[in-house]
């Protein structure tokens, strides 16, 4: 396989356990992603690899144990933001938590955990979610892909109607020509995908 011009990186978002079928936040078929992206890295075609790791402590705002009353899936205001409540997951240290197992992840040059912070939700990879202060915490992998020279950023993983579709919208604000990679891609729910399509065509975010 020819390799990939060098300003192209690779983001894959938050290939864990806890987001396949048996795991606590499960997106359908989310495990059908593993053989394949596995084989992807081991082509070595991009090379500029990044892995997302949700990474969060066991009493974060977004799960719905921390708030009494409440139950997974709800909708509720945080910090005045729209903010989905979740069953735990993803929790520091977990098997859950971990990057998959069946996954050669060597091939990766950075590994960036988000949603560590307990009050603040993390779907992107490029900003946190709204803050106590109003704001959007950048995670700074936006400027060390600046730094490296990428210029275009192809996207995948889990999930399509969240992360990874929030990574995708701000890796645009941020400079980068995008690229989503759709069967790669698994959604919480089926439901959403035309929202994500509509989402990806106004940010003129192409799908391969």
């Amino acid at each position: 396989m020819t390799a990939l011009p060098a300003d192209v990186a690779l983001l894959v978002i938050d290939l864990q356990p806890d987001f396949m079928p048996g795991g606590a936040l499960a997106c359908e078929q989310g495990d059908a992603l593993v053989a394949p992206i596995n084989a992807l890295l081991a082509e070595r075609r991009y090379r500029t690899v990044v892995a997302t790791q949700d990474w969060h402590p066991a009493n974060h705002a977004s799960f719905a144990s921390q708030h009494p009353g409440h139950l997974p899936f709800e909708a509720i205001l945080l910090h005045a933001q729209p903010q989905t409540l979740w069953p735990d997951h993803c929790v520091q240290g977990s098997t859950g938590a971990a990057l998959h197992p069946g996954v050669d992840w060597t091939v990766a040059d950075l590994i960036l955990r988000k949603g560590s912070r307990q009050q603040v939700d993390s779907y992107s990879a490029f900003r946190e979610n709204h803050g106590p202060d109003g704001t959007r915490p950048a995670t700074g992998l936006a400027g060390w892909l600046h730094e490296r020279g990428i210029r275009e950023v192809h996207v995948c993983g889990l999930a399509r109607d969240y992360c990874v579709l929030w990574s995708a919208q701000d890796a645009v604000k941020s400079g980068f020509r995008v690229k989503f990679r759709w069967e790669l891609t698994r959604p919480v729910t089926e439901a959403n995908d035309g929202m994500v399509r509509e989402a990806l065509a106004k940010a003129r975010i192409a799908i391969l």
